[in-house]
């Protein structure tokens, strides 16, 4: 397993879920033929043109995430385009591939080799 594969995905014109799911699955290794659960496969996942996904201006507006402080009343609420203005498409993109992933001792790896260009 020495080699590493490498997986380009062009986000232009597609939605969010449509580029986070066809990540996730290769960053899991699905789309080789040699994928075992237990093994992390050495597949680099690139997303270019993170800023072009498509998404409805109804949605950039009504899309909320939350997140939690862990301190009382610190519960936090952003929508997509203040997540997208503060930290750029990337950080909404890379939130959503986390999320379709397994929460194992495999996600910190695998998130490592996951590259997203605006």
């Amino acid at each position: 397993m020495a080699d590493v594969r490498t997986h380009t995905i062009d986000a232009a014109g597609k939605s969010l879920g449509r580029i986070a799911s066809e990540a996730a699955k290769a960053l899991m290794g699905k789309t080789h033929a040699s994928y075992t659960p237990h093994i992390r496969s050495v597949v680099r996942v690139t997303i270019s043109n993170a800023s072009k996904i498509h998404m409805p201006e109804r949605k950039k507006k009504q899309k909320i995430y939350t997140h939690y402080t862990g301190y009382p009343g610190g519960l936090r609420k952003e929508t997509f385009s203040a997540l997208k203005g503060r930290s750029g498409a990337s950080a909404a993109v890379r939130r959503a591939i986390k999320g379709m992933l397994p929460r194992n001792t495999m996600l910190v790896g695998r998130m490592k080799n996951l590259s997203i260009t605006e």
